[in-house]
Order: C-alpha cells, then sequence, then structure tokens
C-alpha cells in the first residue's frame, strides 16, 4: 500500500485548506484545532502567516518551521488499515 500524502496545499478563509492528495482526491480540512503550540502562535494571530502554508515532502510546513503531519491532517490520526487479506485467516 502507498502512503496518501499530500501534493498541493491552497489556503482558504479562517484556518481551511484545500489539500490535492497524491492519490488525486481533493479535500478540505479546518487546521484550527491541529495548530497548538507556541510555534504556532504567530500563524493563529496573523492571517498572511496561515497563507504561507507550503507541501515539505508530503507534509503541511510554514516558514517558522511549523509543520503538521499529513496523517493528522488527512486522516485525524493513523491512516485505515487495510481489510485483512484472506491469507491472514
Amino acid at each position: 500500500m502507498k502512503l496518501v500524502r499530500i501534493r498541493e496545499a491552497r489556503p482558504l478563509e479562517g484556518y481551511r485548506v484545500q489539500l490535492t492528495l497524491t492519490d488525486g482526491r481533493v479535500i478540505e480540512r479546518d487546521l484550527g484545532p491541529m495548530m497548538v503550540g507556541a510555534v504556532f502562535s504567530e500563524i493563529r494571530r496573523d492571517p498572511e502567516r496561515f497563507r504561507e502554508v507550503r507541501v515539505e515532502s508530503g507534509a503541511l510546513a510554514w516558514p517558522n518551521g511549523a509543520d503538521l503531519c499529513p496523517d493528522v491532517v488527512i486522516w485525524g490520526g493513523l491512516p485505515p488499515v487495510e481489510a485483512e487479506s484472506s491469507d491472514a485467516a
């Protein structure tokens, strides 16, 4: 199974982003609840800083060093486990 990662990110209003994934899907996510800690304080205060979001190695990142794991952004945690194959039975 190939890991799905973020290919493109487009900032929207508030803390929302439109993401294009490596499997071709386009999804929207609200990053507000995920942006916790001191590294995100400037990004939360200044909408222009939030709009500097970019994709680095399939994850979301900002110039100040803040980043968000693609698994958390895409799936809300670890990726879903594929159904067990019939071999495992």
